[in-house]
């Protein structure tokens, strides 16, 4: 009888522990992201990050004493896939919070279950305006795309003096859709003109029927708010078409691969992005030096964002001096002065962060710094 008590109270508390998301020793964190499909670059670039990130601080000694441990999902690439990973990390996994997505429409998909369950979730990068509307236990690191759209038009008005400028966006993808709307909004508000809006859907590898239409337009710029995968594509076959003018776009052209699919078509065009590896703040050089260590390439965006969004993480464990998901929540949200590696994070009341955006051109595969933005 006594010892089946004891057995039945050490199952109690081990089961209260993996409820806690600890083990023994150990904090256990949830990551998801497209380590597989057609966006493998941004998954796999947040996992480097994010796993560098912890590797920093289990080799410091952790965080209250105890190790972190990440479990990750793929989703594959898919919003439906997204909601079901990340409903598996809550309720089989345990964890006490969770870090992803990139992409907006995956980020849109998930966020509702953490909302739900009460437990924090940190997009890296996800830029859509709504992310964070999906409740208060939803946050990120990035800026979003009514200030990127903001910074394009800007840039396109005042820097470039464009005047007339075309838009080719993914009709299927919540970033495309809002970053277009945004950067419409603002360049005509600045006095240009969109001369032309096409659409496509993420996958396609064909653009030549949109491109010909935008070409009769005679734009100065293509504002083309998609990701690498297909923005190389459409380079390649505007330029094929004899369309030479600049192609302009947001954060989702920020991968190795951009220039491995577009190569030379790229030259000359421009696109916001959340830091530069040319920066020569001693933090920034660091983590640039290091990564290429470990991986043998430069960092993009959304390693260094996947970096940043634990280390928010992590400050918000020590500050609330707990890994309970609502004191991390409460702690994440009071945060005013994390030094991160894309500067310093305050979040607002939005749960968004208010920091500026650099510019970057594509040259001969490199990315040169063009500005920086501050938020008006």
């Amino acid at each position: 009888m006594k010892r089946t008590l004891v057995i039945a109270f050490l199952c109690i508390a081990l089961f209260s522990c993996k409820k806690e998301g600890t083990v023994s020793n150990e904090i256990l964190i949830g990551e998801y992201g497209s380590l597989t499909g057609t966006t493998a670059n941004f998954g796999i670039s947040q996992k480097n990050g994010i796993d560098m990130a912890i590797d920093d601080l289990n080799a410091a000694g952790g965080v209250l004493g105890k190790k972190v441990r990440v479990v990750v999902e793929d989703d594959q690439g898919k919003p439906e896939e997204a909601q079901t990973v990340v409903t598996r990390l809550i309720n089989r996994d345990r964890v006490v919070a969770i870090l992803g997505e990139v992409s907006s429409s995956r980020s849109l998909a998930a966020a509702p279950v953490c909302q739900q369950s009460r437990i924090p979730m940190i997009s890296p990068s996800s830029t859509n305006p709504r992310v964070t509307q999906v409740g208060d236990y939803i946050f990120r690191v990035c800026f979003i795309d009514t200030f990127q759209g903001l910074v394009m038009a800007r840039f396109a008005a005042n820097s470039l003096k464009l005047q007339e400028v075309a838009i080719l966006r993914d009709i299927k993808n919540d970033y495309s859709v809002g970053l277009a709307d945004v950067f419409t909004e603002n360049f005509q508000k600045l006095g240009g003109k969109i001369v032309a809006d096409e659409s496509y859907s993420e996958g396609d590898n064909d653009f030549n029927a949109q491109l010909t239409s935008i070409r009769s337009k005679n734009p100065q710029a293509i504002f083309i708010p998609g990701y690498y995968t297909e923005v190389g594509l459409v380079a390649r076959q505007a330029r094929n078409l004899g369309i030479t003018v600049p192609l302009l776009g947001g954060d989702g052209w920020d991968s190795g691969s951009l220039w491995e699919i577009g190569g030379a078509a790229l030259n000359d065009s421009y696109y916001a992005s959340h830091y530069s590896s040319k920066d020569p703040n001693p933090i920034v050089q660091n983590f640039v030096t290091r990564y290429k260590q470990k991986y043998g390439q430069l960092p993009d965006t959304n390693a260094v964002l996947g970096y940043d969004a634990a280390g928010l993480l992590f400050d918000a464990f020590r500050r609330a001096n707990s890994t309970d998901p609502a004191k991390v929540r409460d702690a994440l949200a009071s945060t005013t002065e994390f030094v991160g590696v894309t500067g310093k994070i305050a979040i607002d009341e939005n749960r968004n962060p208010r920091k500026p955006s650099v510019i970057l051109r594509v040259q001969d595969g490199d990315l040169l710094y063009v500005e920086t933005i501050q938020p008006q």
